[in-house]
């Protein structure tokens, strides 16, 4: 690559592309182990769906802070710290024994790594690298998790036929410290007086944000949006086994979510930059409103890929989008703190939904319940689109 074309931003960007490439693979591992795992040990799936809520729920306390802390500082030390942090829990992981261990590692550790090491930080670090076309940018570095969904979880599906769930989890755990290492060489450091310099000097804070409608309806959405996130990626592999699907198969169809992930991301940055964030989050919603009224009237090898891939190009869509909306609704001054609100609770909403479909599962021996749940939901954030669209920064 030619010299000139390595300025600052690009590697700003290159950096922030392959921190979410790893955490976009890393943090399914656990959806595409949960049938061997479960099976192995003689637990009930709601015992790794506990590790999975509790994943969500950390990790979006520390998007949060991760967010307060780019706003004041270089985001740099913070993604370090977090990849580091992460590798450290992930590859423990490959020694669980217990329900508890895989709470502890997966659901606390790796997920205090995961929400530092996240979109919430690389998003500020973007957003002012790339001041211009902010909406292309930010969906061409969160591209990064559905490449990383497609490229790690088709590896690791490969890798699941002949070795073991074990050492899955020990190799993303040194995958995450060698990032760890070559970002603290390559990302360009930034002082925290320049850092606070570079902020616009316009924007609610939190707290006045949350006492705006629009911050409701906000919160509202991305909630929904995370119920039904993390269900259908904690349970999907296993709910196509269920079906009938070949454990590679349906490992890789979890894989191939990403790729259609990598579409719908991409096709949202630009259609937020000429019409506004509040469009493509509409049409994600309704596509998921009509793939889950699919799975409720037919669960056959057919309508699960079908639901898989075209759920798949609505999941990543929100995210970039977070960015956008706090700009638009709130203005920029307190851009990270805010975004990583909206991700809280979008992650928070997640564990739920995740452990939701895991102790359905249980009880009734099926995924049918919440699906209709799902449905249910899906339809509500549609319709609170519409008043959110009406809705600009005062």
């Amino acid at each position: 690559m030619p010299r000139r074309l390595l300025t600052p931003a690009t590697i700003v960007l290159l950096c922030g592309f392959a921190i979410l490439f790893i955490g976009g693979g890393a943090r399914f591992a656990v959806g595409l182990t949960l049938k061997p795992i479960v099976e192995e040990f003689g637990w009930p799936r709601s015992a790794m769906g506990l590790a999975v809520a509790a994943f969500q729920i950390v990790s979006a306390v520390a998007m949060f802070w991760a967010g307060r802390l780019a706003d004041a500082k270089s985001p740099r030390l913070v993604l370090v710290l977090g990849l580091a942090l992460g590798g450290i829990g992930m590859g423990l992981m490959g020694l669980i024994t217990q329900p508890w261990h895989a709470v502890l590692l997966y659901g606390i550790l790796f997920g205090l790594g995961n929400g530092a090491a996240s979109l919430i930080p690389v998003g500020v670090m973007v957003t002012r690298a790339f001041p211009v076309r902010t909406g292309m940018v930010n969906a061409v570095v969160t591209s990064g998790m559905s490449v990383g969904q497609l490229v790690v979880i088709a590896g690791l599906a490969a890798l699941l036929a002949t070795l073991t769930w074990r050492s899955m989890f020990f190799g993303l755990g040194v995958a995450h410290l060698a990032l760890a290492a070559i970002v603290m060489i390559a990302l360009p450091k930034v002082a925290s007086g320049a850092a606070r310099a570079a902020q616009p000097v316009e924007g609610l804070g939190v707290a006045e944000a949350l006492r705006t409608p629009r911050m409701a309806l906000l919160l509202a959405i991305y909630a929904i949006c995370g119920f039904d996130d993390f269900f259908v990626s904690t349970h999907v592999v296993a709910f196509a086994q269920d079906r009938g699907v070949d454990a590679l198969l349906a490992g890789n169809l979890l894989a191939m979510m990403g790729l259609t992930g990598l579409i719908g991301v991409v096709g949202a940055g630009i259609m937020s930059d000429r019409f506004g964030p509040v469009l493509p989050t509409a049409l994600s919603f309704l596509a998921r409103v009509l793939v889950f009224g699919l799975i409720l009237v037919d669960q056959s090898p057919l309508s699960v890929a079908i639901f898989a891939l075209v759920f798949g190009a609505t999941f990543m869509v929100t995210a970039p989008l977070a960015v956008i909306f706090a700009t638009r609704l709130f203005g920029a001054r307190h851009l990270g703190a805010l975004t990583g609100l909206v991700t809280m609770v979008h992650q928070i909403a997640g564990g739920l939904g995740a452990w939701l479909g895991a102790a359905i599962f249980d009880s009734s021996g099926g995924y049918g319940p919440a699906f209709a749940v799902m449905f249910a939901v899906s339809a509500l954030a549609l319709v609170l689109c519409l008043p959110l669209a009406r809705l600009r920064a005062s």
